[in-house]
């Protein structure tokens, strides 16, 4: 073969090399001909949609003559030619109740109006804003798409919404994709229309903006991801029955992870075994994993995020679990566990989880409205560094060690005690310290609580019994008006309760 022959076909032609489609004036005809009418629609405004259009009219009042641009992602490749499984960017699904993997390229647009013309309000009154969800909607059956596109076309991925549909379920108008550049850039100018946009979702859609607007503006595109993280900082109800079915599903793999522990014990990568079957769970009841599982047997359990999950479990050990489900609407549970393996602590396990469990509930104990967020993790830390101090691990008193000159006993513990949870499981991220760290607890609020105490085995300061021992306790906890209710606490807790629990599931 010639050198010209064989690069006359650029490269990015080459991935369809594989699938011989004909190309013929026949096929193509006999392809997209011949078929039924599709049947009449049963599509019904979602669930979500009052919840979200009050989320939408929250965020429009923050940001009056402003469009604002909210995208849902677009695939992302995995290797080659094969994507990621879709799941759309977490401001979006709140804003529009789309989950599972809606809706691929979509993008949610705000578009200022004048007073008494935008959306309607559920309750009464009008958002400032008229909103616009663009998409790609189902394609005819006489397009190339229809048959041809393995990304997008119904042949390959199944049928696509209509606009009316999405537009029902939604109760947000919809638009066809290739209208939305005219309709960003309407009135947009120095004594116009700002645009703004949430940055590093969709390339594509992110350089249209910045072509529009012909000069950056990172301070106002970060002021909308600032706004739109701390709008989920109270959930609603919908948001708190989400977080509610994700916590079952989560306590129910829980239960089938303790269930197989003997199998996982007699696999070489046992850790895989129980990774697996929360997996399993989590397709079965939800969408997905809220987050990569740590199954971490042994000293593997001393690795805060230990996901590799390729080791042994082994009798005599414990196993920590941080596991969550999410579910179709992306609401996520995160709950963490540390189990014996064969069903009962040793005496020195079972010091180790008592210490992280008088913690825990010291943080419960302050995790009340009128407190402060950062106030449930100072009461952990108090029980910790009690606790080490007692064990003669700290070189100072543990008063000492509490405070901001000491901090030694944060060797066995460097994370946070908690951290607020919905969409993502470190949820409201973005938001402003005086929201998060520094702010007042609220009813609707809900975060974990999760300390830990983590002795590596080659760590000299730790006692001799104590190294390898890894323990951390984390629960879902939601505040109300006159305290907090902890969502998981079907999952036992106590020593005792824990072992009473997995005597009832090994065999």
């Amino acid at each position: 073969m010639s050198e010209s022959s064989s690069t006359e076909q650029s490269l990015a032609d080459r991935g369809s090399n594989r699938s011989q489609r004909p190309q013929s004036a026949a096929f193509i005809d006999w392809v997209t001909s011949g078929w039924a009418e599709r049947p009449a629609s049963t599509a019904e405004r979602g669930a979500a949609a009052d919840f979200t259009a009050a989320r939408r009219a929250r965020l429009s009042a923050q940001f009056p003559g402003q469009r604002l641009v909210i995208p849902a992602g677009a695939f992302k490749v995995r290797s080659n030619d094969t994507d990621y499984r879709f799941r759309p960017h977490s401001a979006f699904a709140h804003l529009t109740g789309l989950g599972a993997e809606q809706e691929p390229d979509a993008v949610l647009v705000l578009h200022p109006v004048e007073d008494g013309a935008g959306d309607e309000v559920p309750g009464g009154g009008r958002s400032r804003h008229h909103a616009v969800l663009y998409m790609r909607p189902l394609a005819s059956r006489d397009t190339e798409e229809f048959f041809a596109d393995a990304r997008y076309g119904e042949f390959w991925v199944g049928a696509r919404p209509t606009l009316d549909d999405m537009a029902t379920v939604t109760g947000i108008a919809t638009a066809h994709s290739n209208e939305l550049r005219d309709a960003l850039a309407k009135d947009v100018g120095p004594d116009g229309v700002r645009l703004l946009v949430v940055p590093e979702v969709d390339e594509a859609v992110e350089a249209v903006v910045e072509e529009i607007r012909s000069t950056p503006q990172a301070e106002l595109d970060a002021r909308l991801v600032e706004a739109l993280s701390e709008l989920r900082l109270i959930k609603d109800e919908h948001e708190v029955a989400e977080l509610r079915s994700a916590v079952a599903a989560t306590a129910a793999g829980f239960e089938q992870m303790v269930r197989r522990l003997p199998e996982a014990v007699a696999h070489r990568r046992g850790e895989r075994v129980i990774e697996g079957t929360f997996l399993a769970k989590a397709r079965e009841e939800g969408n997905y994993v809220g987050y990569e599982t740590i199954a971490a047997a042994g000293a593997h359990a001393t690795t805060l995020h230990w996901t590799d999950n390729d080791g042994q479990v082994r009798t005599g050990e414990l196993v920590l679990v941080d596991a969550g489900v999410e579910v179709d609407s992306l609401y996520t549970a995160d709950i963490t566990r540390t189990l014996p393996v064969t069903g009962t602590f040793t005496a020195d396990q079972r010091r180790v989880y008592q210490a992280v469990l008088d913690a825990a509930d010291a943080a419960f104990a302050v995790a009340v409205p009128g407190n402060r967020f950062r106030d449930v993790h100072a009461a952990a830390m108090e029980v910790i560094a009690a606790r080490l101090a007692e064990w003669g691990m700290l070189p100072v008193s543990a008063e000492e060690s509490l405070s901001p000159e000491g901090q030694q006993h944060r060797r066995w513990m460097v994370h946070g005690t908690s951290h607020h949870l919905g969409l993502d499981v470190h949820d409201c991220a973005q938001a402003r310290r005086e929201m998060y760290l520094d702010a007042v607890i609220e009813p609707g609020m809900v975060f974990t609580i999760e300390p830990g105490l983590y002795f590596q085995a080659d760590d000299l300061r730790v006692p001799a019994e104590l190294r390898g021992i890894g323990v951390r306790i984390e629960d879902d906890v939601l505040i109300t008006a006159d305290g907090n209710e902890n969502l998981s606490a079907a999952l036992p807790r106590t020593p005792d309760e824990v072992e009473r629990w997995m005597a009832t599931l090994l065999p």
